[in-house]
């Protein structure tokens, strides 16, 4: 009998599939594959709030592995979509390789917390987000809209967890990266 975590995980390992597909469309259909990566976008943001829900409302809880890392997915996904910019040639590709570059090195050195995963993917979200209002303008107000919408219904926990949460997420980072330099030193 299938149970909702597995549906849950099914619809993360997709979303993964759409990070690859993005480097795919990149290739083969350059600047002219934007309004399908929108698309993807939006299908992809969706099933990334769709599979949470489903993973936490499952009868039987249980942890896998592909569930256990779903940060590291919507990371692909993100880099996928960063690909996509480079490939395309919408993006510079010494600003794309440095950007991936750069968080490569951040995150050899902190490891990989949930506040860094999300601050390494929201400036690629935000420069689709403003491409597809400036290129495709119905797709990127329909990108508001479901952003706008998804806030809204998890308004109660968006700003009492989620913006917290993140923000409490940086000061383990520091206090962690502390505890590094101090080992350092005593050795």
């Amino acid at each position: 009998m299938l149970v909702a975590k597995q549906v849950a995980d099914f619809i993360t390992f997709a979303r993964l599939g759409i990070g690859i597909f993005l480097v795919y469309l990149g290739i083969l259909q350059g600047q002219a594959g934007l309004p399908i990566v929108i698309w993807l976008m939006l299908a992809d943001w969706f099933g990334d709030f769709l599979d949470g829900k489903l993973a936490r409302r499952s009868r039987r809880q249980y942890h896998t592995w592909i569930g256990d890392h779903d940060l590291q997915v919507d990371m692909s996904v993100a880099t996928g979509l960063l690909l996509y910019f480079i490939a395309a040639h919408i993006l510079p590709a010494w600003w794309g390789w440095f950007y991936l570059i750069l968080w490569g090195v951040l995150f050899l050195w902190l490891g990989i917390p949930a506040s860094l995963g999300m601050l390494y993917q929201a400036p690629i979200y935000g420069y689709l987000l403003w491409l597809a209002l400036t290129q495709v303008p119905p797709l990127g107000w329909w990108m508001v809209a479901y952003l706008a919408a998804i806030i809204l219904i998890t308004w109660p926990k968006f700003p009492k967890q989620v913006v917290p949460g993140f923000l409490y997420g940086f000061r383990e980072v520091r206090l962690q990266k502390n505890k590094h330099s101090d080992r350092d030193r005593l050795s």
